[in-house]
């Protein structure tokens, strides 16, 4: 069986002179090794593929895989992380993770606060904020703290995310609208600790794989998993696994919130503690990093005792489950000599 791996390199892009924060969410070559090395393992035959462009030009060359393991981000738009599943689903080639519609919707913070919570998830008060001149008709109380709708990995969130006056909600709003071209949503600042929550399967088969505290060292960038605090994590934060409270209601409003949004394979939910302690729901990455010693997901795993090659290998059953009862593609113009090798193009 032939599996293709599709990804965005990170240092392909910095080479062409993307920042490093333009970047910050894409893989180095560590995760697409270790991914390829524990789909061997598994028996697999690996064929890196790479970035979305290449995929699409490799499939109208022909060329086909029995699946697709996909850690694209995508670089530009709203509906970037969908772009490669939507593409394999008109080719009917099975791919890991959510679909199309969960990417696109899961990547705009404020809809699926809004599907969330019709749902009964706690959440902190938001609006989204689409223009300057609708920075005056925000009414919440203030702290307030305000990031990109539609970014990753702590893009946008510094210090000066937690907002206390008007000036300040003004200036930040206006900062964030500038810089990374998309609305900004603006929520109401929870002041309790921070988690997030590791999750594998789908619907009433999801399950938790633990708990992570992220305790922010004296040195961090003050009040949130900022940018440069997932940068620099190394210093600045400390990973603890939970085992008793608040462990049990994290689990419950993260499990809620990943079935209303009808996440599948594996994710996770970030959460965060209100004054009276209860969980209230931030945002769910279902294309979580997989870097198997610094991304979240395999960090929690570590910490719960469970090896990366589990993770990976759960992954790929509950992908090859559902590839069995989806309904073919006719593949009307596929050449007949092709197969999943091939050269990647440029």
């Amino acid at each position: 069986m032939i599996v293709g791996l599709t990804y965005d390199l990170r240092d392909e892009y910095l080479e062409s002179g993307f920042s490093l924060e333009d970047v910050a969410e894409f893989d180095g070559r560590r995760t697409i090794e270790a991914l390829e090395e524990a789909l061997q393992k598994m028996g697999f035959t690996t064929d890196r593929i790479g970035h979305v462009r290449r995929l699409a030009a490799r499939l109208v060359r022909g060329d086909r895989w029995d699946m697709v393991f996909n850690i694209a981000e995508g670089l530009g738009g709203i509906g970037r992380e969908a772009q490669v599943p939507a593409l394999l689903e008109a080719y009917g080639i099975p791919c890991t993770f959510s679909d199309p519609l969960v990417m696109a919707l899961t990547l705009h913070k404020g809809l699926a606060k809004s599907v969330v919570r019709d749902q009964g998830v706690a959440t902190p008060d938001f609006v989204v904020v689409d223009a300057p001149d609708r920075i005056s008709a925000i009414d919440l109380p203030y702290p307030l703290f305000a990031k990109p709708v539609a970014e990753g990995t702590g893009k946008g969130i510094n210090p000066e995310s937690k907002i206390d006056t008007p000036d300040q909600l003004d200036r930040v709003v206006r900062r964030l609208l500038d810089r990374y071209h998309q609305p900004v949503l603006v929520e109401t600042y929870l002041p309790g600790r921070e988690f997030t929550v590791g999750i594998v399967g789908r619907g009433d088969q999801a399950r938790s794989l633990g708990v992570m505290e992220v305790v922010l060292l004296d040195n961090a960038e003050a009040h949130a998993y900022s940018f440069e605090n997932k940068e620099k994590c190394e210093d600045r934060v400390r990973y603890e696994l939970v085992q008793g409270d608040p462990g049990p209601a994290c689990v419950r409003t993260a499990l809620a919130a990943w079935r209303a949004l009808e996440c599948r394979d594996a994710g996770r939910v970030d959460l965060r503690l209100a004054a009276d302690g209860t969980p209230h729901f931030l945002e769910v990455n279902p294309l979580a990093g997989l870097h198997p010693e610094h991304s979240d997901l395999p960090i929690i795993c570590n910490l719960a005792g469970i090896p990366y090659q589990t993770l990976i290998e759960a992954i790929v059953t509950q992908t090859l489950e559902r590839a069995r009862t989806t309904p073919k593609v006719p593949d009307f113009d596929r050449p007949a000599a092709k197969t999943g090798a091939g050269t990647v193009p440029a």
